[in-house]
This record gives C-alpha cells, sequence and structure tokens, in this order.
C-alpha cells in the first residue's frame, strides 16, 4: 500500500483495501471506508489503502466490469510503462470507477501488465506467452484435481492419480503430517485415515503393513559383515551333547543345553568375540536395539553373516560363550563359571524333545527346571500363561496357529532364566557394570490362577526397567537378573557379552555411565519395536479374519465394567472389547461372531450369539 496523507483522498474516492474495492465514506484523522459488495464499515489508516480512482464511487455495490480491448492496449503500450489512468483509457475508452477496478484487476493478474497504479510495466511478448501458458496450464490443473476429488468421492482412480496421493501415502506412513488430498475431502488428517482412503480406493490391501514405517524403525537388512571367530584359547565341551531347541522355522540358533553330571552349560552365541564396543557393527546394532520379528518377514540386528560365523549346530562344531551352572538341592544357584569354549551342537524342535521328556538328560534337565521355577514361585515371581498365538504371512495368506504349551518350553525358558540370575550374581560379586532388567513390585500378590486372574495381574505389571546397577527382578522373583542369552537377537545382550569377555581378558570395562549411554540408546530403540511389533501383530490378526470373512468361536470374560467387557480370544491370542448384554461371570466362556474389521484402526468387533 502507498503512504499517502488523509488529504490526498476525497469523500467517495475508489481505493483497494487488502485486495477489495472500497469506497472512502469520511475523511478523518483515519479514513472510514466501505468495501464493496460487503457493507463491512472499516477505520483505516491512510497506508493501509491505495488510491484507484478519485471517485466519486456512489454505490456500494462492486463496480460491474466493462467489456474492453486488452491486448489492443497492450500491443500499443508494448515497451512502455504507463499509469492506471491511462491503461483504463485504452481498454475501456473511459477512467470511471467501474474502470478503474475492472483495469486494475487486469494488472493484478499479471499476465500483460504489472505494477502499481502511477507506474505499471507492460511486458514483453516472450514473458506475457510464459504466463499465459503457465495461466492455461494451471486452469488443466486445477480442472484435473477437480476431477480426480470426484474419482475419489466416487471410489475410483485413474492411473496417473498416484500423484496426487503420493501425500496420502506418506501421511499413512508416518513421513507427512499434512495431506491436500484428506484435507479437500474434509477429512481428519492422520494415519489411520489416510490408510482407510488408501484401502477404499484399492491402492493399498491388507498386505501393506504401514507399523514399521510410521514408528521410524530400520527396516533395511545390516550391511557390515560379521568376522569369522577370531583365533584364542577355549575350552574343548565337544565331549558334551548339546541340544539347540527352538521352534521348527526358528533361524537365529543362539543358546543351547549340556549336562555335565550335575552341572548345566547353557551355551550361547559367542558374537562378542568379533563385535567390540563403539565399533561399526557395534554402533550399527545399538541403532537397531534388536532384530524385528514381523510376521511377514525379519529384519535380524547383525548381518546373516552372523548366522553362518556364531549360530550354534550351524557347523559340526561350534563356538560359544559357555556358562556352567551348579545347583543346590533347593534350586538355588551355588556356582558358575564362564568361559568361552567349542561345543558339538545338535539342533531340535520343542516338539521333537517333548516326545523325549522321559529320556535323559531331558528328564533331568526338565526336573532342574521344575525345580527352579517353583523357587522362583516361592520367591514371588509372577507366573501368566494367558493364550499365544504364532502369526505368519506366506505369499500374502495370513495364518494364525495357537501355541500349544509345552513342557519343552518350560525347560528352556527356565535355563535361559537361570543364566540371567547366575551372571548377574557373577557381576555383583566381582564388581562388574551391566545392563541389569529391573522391575519393581506388584500391589497386589495373590490374583487369581484363571485367565481373569492372569489378565488382571498382567494389566497391573510395572513396566522392566534397566540399569547399571542391580536391583529386584519382582517379576521374575529374583533380586538380579541379566538378559545374556540371546546376543545375536538384542543388543543389550551383547552389551553383557562385551563386558564379559572384557573381564574374562583383564581388559578395561565399561563404566556405569558408560554402560547407562547404551542401556538409553537401546531402550529408545526397542521401545518403538515394541511398538511395532504390537500393531503389526493385530494389523495381521485383522487382517487373517478379513480374508476369512466370517469368523466365530469362544471368547473368554476376563474383565467387565457394567454392561462392556474384555473377552480374550484363544484361538487368535486376541482381546476385545464386547457388549453384555446379560450380566455374566468372569471367566465365561461366550460364544461370539466376528460383525466388523476396521484394518486402519486396528478394530475387531464381534458380538455374543449364544
Amino acid at each position: 500500500m502507498n503512504s499517502e496523507p488523509v488529504n490526498a483522498y476525497y469523500q467517495g474516492s475508489l481505493v483497494l483495501y487488502k485486495d477489495h474495492p472500497a469506497r472512502i465514506m469520511h475523511l478523518r484523522d483515519k479514513l472510514e471506508i466501505e468495501v464493496l459488495g460487503t457493507h463491512k464499515k472499516l477505520r483505516v489508516r491512510p497506508k493501509d489503502v491505495m488510491l484507484l480512482h478519485p471517485g466519486p464511487v456512489g454505490s456500494s455495490e462492486m463496480p460491474a466490469t466493462p467489456a474492453g480491448e486488452i491486448e489492443v492496449a497492450w500491443e500499443i503500450l508494448s515497451g512502455r510503462t504507463t499509469s492506471l489512468e491511462e491503461l483504463a483509457e485504452l481498454i475501456y475508452g473511459i477512467f470511471s470507477p467501474a474502470t478503474a477496478w475492472a483495469t486494475w484487476q487486469v494488472v493484478s493478474e499479471g499476465i500483460y501488465f504489472e505494477g502499481v497504479p502511477e507506474r505499471i510495466v507492460v511486458h514483453e511478448e516472450q514473458e506475457v506467452l510464459q504466463k499465459v501458458k503457465a495461466r492455461e496450464t494451471l486452469a488443466a490443473e486445477k480442472q484435473a484435481w477437480k476431477a480426480f476429488l470426484d474419482r475419489v468421492r466416487s471410489r475410483q482412480v485413474a492411473s496417473d492419480d498416484g500423484r496426487y496421493l503420493k501425500d496420502v501415502g506418506a501421511l499413512a506412513l508416518g513421513q507427512h503430517t499434512k495431506s491436500r488430498v484428506l484435507r479437500a475431502l474434509g477429512r481428519a488428517e492422520n494415519p489411520e485415515n489416510a490408510h482407510s482412503l488408501l484401502l477404499s480406493l484399492g491402492v493399498w490391501d491388507h498386505s501393506r503393513n504401514p507399523y514399521p514405517c510410521r514408528f521410524g524403525v530400520i527396516t533395511t537388512p545390516p550391511t557390515l559383515k560379521i568376522l569369522a571367530p577370531p583365533e584364542e584359547e577355549r575350552i574343548d565341551l565337544t565331549h558334551l551333547a548339546a541340544y539347540a531347541i527352538d521352534d521348527e522355522d526358528a533361524e537365529t540358533p543362539d543358546d543351547a543345553l549340556s549336562l555335565e553330571g550335575d552341572r548345566l552349560w547353557v551355551h550361547i552365541a559367542d558374537v562378542a568375540a568379533s563385535i567390540l564396543p563403539d565399533s561399526a557393527t557395534d554402533l550399527d546394532a545399538r541403532g537397531r536395539g534388536a532384530s524385528l520379528y514381523l510376521p511377514e518377514r525379519i529384519i535380524p540386528m547383525l548381518h546373516e553373516s552372523a548366522i553362518s560365523a556364531y549360530g550354534l549346530g550351524m557347523g559340526q562344531v561350534s563356538t560359544a560363550l559357555s556358562f556352567g551352572l551348579d545347583f543346590g538341592t533347593d534350586g538355588q544357584i551355588i556356582g558358575v563359571e564362564i568361559a568361552p569354549s567349542m561345543v558339538r551342537v545338535a539342533r531340535h524342535t520343542y516338539s521333537e524333545i517333548e516326545s523325549r521328556l522321559d529320556e535323559e538328560p531331558f528328564n533331568r534337565l526338565y526336573h532342574m527346571a521344575r525345580l527352579y521355577e517353583a523357587r522362583r514361585r516361592s520367591d514371588g515371581g509372577v507366573f501368566i500363561e494367558l493364550p499365544e498365538a504364532k502369526v505368519s504371512v506366506r505369499e500374502n495368506e495370513v495364518f494364525v496357529t495357537p501355541i500349544v504349551p509345552q513342557r519343552s518350553r518350560l525347560l528352556v525358558r527356565e535355563a535361559m532364566i537361570m543364566t540371567g540370575e547366575a551372571v548377574a550374581a557373577f557381576a555383583v560379586k566381582r564388581g562388574i557394570p551391566l545392563p541389569f532388567a529391573t522391575q519393581e513390585s506388584l500391589e497386589v500378590k495373590d490374583w487369581p490362577e484363571s485367565l481373569s486372574g492372569m489378565y488382571a495381574c498382567m494389566r497391573s505389571l510395572r513396566p522392566r526397567q534397566y540399569r547399571g546397577e542391580p536391583r529386584r527382578h519382582a517379576g521374575l522373583g529374583l533380586s538380579a537378573y541379566v538378559q545374556v542369552t540371546s546376543p545375536l537377537r538384542r543388543y543389550l545382550d551383547l552389551v553383557a557379552h562385551q563386558q564379559l569377555r572384557a573381564y574374562l581378558r583383564g581388559d578395561k570395562l565399561m563404566g556405569i555411565q558408560e554402560m547407562l549411554e547404551r542401556v538409553g540408546s537401546a531402550e529408545a530403540v526397542v521401545g518403538s519395536l515394541r511398538r511395532v511389533d504390537s500393531r503389526s501383530r493385530k494389523h495381521w490378526i485383522l487382517a487373517y479374519l478379513q480374508q476369512h470373512g466370517k469368523w466365530d468361536g469362544i471368547g473368554v470374560l476376563v474383565d467387565k465394567r457394567g454392561h462392556n467387557g474384555t473377552a480374550l480370544l484363544p484361538a487368535l491370542a486376541l482381546q476385545t472389547q464386547i457388549h453384555l448384554p446379560v450380566d455374566v461371570p468372569l471367566d465365561s466362556s461366550l460364544h461370539i461372531s466376528l460383525t466388523s474389521v476396521n484394518l486402519p484402526h486396528l478394530e475387531a468387533h464381534f458380538m455374543i450369539t449364544e
């Protein structure tokens, strides 16, 4: 706007105010104006307006646009500068409030002219041609955008609509926070609505899992190869039979068990022999936090070469970091030996060992596990046995397989926990900082051993934390505990191995502060991995329900608030909210049927049918 004094204007003058025509009503210390076409009256400063015509403007309506010859005026004035008055006379034959406003609109378009009323620049021919072409392109794009929105409203897409849908996909994947498409459709701009739109248009289907990208976890496999085990002194335990027991499709054999008399040997993949603290491989693993196990794929923490080099049972003889555990008659660990070793490992499945638990050494291993479990129970350990299921995706088909409780799984679970307790005691006695896993005690001690009791107990559990010094792990019933049995899959297990190896070599150990920095880095990432894991798992279970259309089965009522209840579906290992038409007791088995699935919002709705 210009800065002309008040006395440069007249009552009734036509002025420009914020791109709108207005007439001056009164001249005082400020100008009183009426915005034409709106009847809006304002008091403004002279510098807030720009004079277009001295007037008088006699009507409060917008001046009608007369017919004129814009191109003729442009050709006459080519190569010159002009004024608003001269240009209006050339285009319309007269300089009036109506032609002044019409002329200013032509100038504002910027095709043939640009400038201010006192000095208007006339564009050269080439520039005009370029601007005309740009205007036509813009008009065509506006028309294409409108046609696209019309198609979307009809749930249709054309082959070239991908350019418009890019921001929708980016929002669904958590890469953007805004979407022009959703905004134009009047929908809230959030990942769920973006996901829903892409599904409704058929651009995505259930096979697109957005959660790894949405939570920003690394989804590309590692590229840094793991070096082969270095030459070093190792104890020879190849005379002992060692058993790696896992699921049929396990790809990371990182633990195995042996018995030597009454001593239990737990052998763990010795990948820390090659991965030193703060090496490039260590930093990459720290950034990943852990391997990410999705139903559709696995993103390992370490390069696949780690499996061939350090996986137990991948060759005739494997290197390991072995933990020899000695027990008292009450299930207490009374001694531990830790040493790099050579072992001869055979791989077995849980189902295979389940059928051989009456044989030795499996019978004795199972007896030791039960004795240790009983000791943890007596020390306040929490045991929650809720339904579990394995969710897998093969060739875009989802499979949900309930996991049957097996004694062989208990055997391996307790052996791993024993090792964590033994390592913690070993470290405490020698002042070795490790990433100790801790958990505060529950406020309620005695939960019913029913599904509803276990569900309530699970919801009451305090979150696990990691510290550089030992504290009680109430959930396990242990005074100190370190996760140490999966260094191929969990970064903090790898850190524990690095620290133990440094101690065994007599090297300098990481201090508590350095340990806490590693804990903080890893836990920040692992928190996202947990969220991705839970949401991805539910995504695929709901996709399974969509694939199978109608579903009905048994749900067990584990919680209720009035007519609203929570049911566990054992066949799917899924919990769902359900309306209770009548009052039923907890732990009742209910026959329920699926009514709908909302995949983007991770919601499945069921109703009681009997």
